[in-house]
C-alpha cells in the first residue's frame, strides 16, 4: 500500500501474476502429463537425480576447506562416520547422532589452528 491511499504497487501485481503462473505451469504437469510416457532411457536418468541433488547439497559442506587451504579433519571425519551409520542402518536419527558426537569429540580434540 503506498501511505494509506489503497492502491497496491505494481510491482506486486507483477510478483503475484509471476507466482501464479509458475504455480500453473508446474500443475498443469501433474494434471494433464499423468498419462505421458517417458522413454526407458529417460526413466532410467532420472534414477540418478536424488543423489545427484544430495550430493549437491551435502558435498560442500563436508569438503568445506579452511581459510589455509587445507581440508577440515573433523568435519570430513564426522561425514565418512554418519555415511557410514546411514550406510548400515538407513536411520536418519542414528546417521546424525553418529555424525555430530565424532564432530563435536573431534572438535573438542583437534587443535584449532
Amino acid at each position: 500500500m503506498n501511505g494509506g491511499g489503497g492502491v497496491i504497487d505494481p510491482l506486486w501485481w507483477i510478483i503475484l501474476v509471476i507466482g501464479a503462473g509458475t504455480f500453473f505451469w508446474r500443475g498443469s504437469f501433474l494434471v494433464f502429463g499423468g498419462g505421458l510416457g517417458l522413454p526407458a532411457v529417460v526413466r532410467r536418468a532420472l534414477n540418478y537425480v536424488p543423489p545427484a541433488v544430495f550430493a549437491a547439497l551435502v558435498l560442500p559442506g563436508i569438503v568445506e576447506f579452511e581459510a589455509t587451504g587445507v581440508l577440515d579433519g573433523p568435519r570430513l571425519a564426522a561425514g565418512v562416520v554418519a555415511g557410514w551409520v546411514a550406510w548400515r542402518t538407513h536411520g536418519t536419527i542414528a546417521t546424525l547422532s553418529a555424525g555430530m558426537v565424532v564432530l563435536w569429540s573431534l572438535r573438542a580434540l583437534w587443535p584449532a589452528g
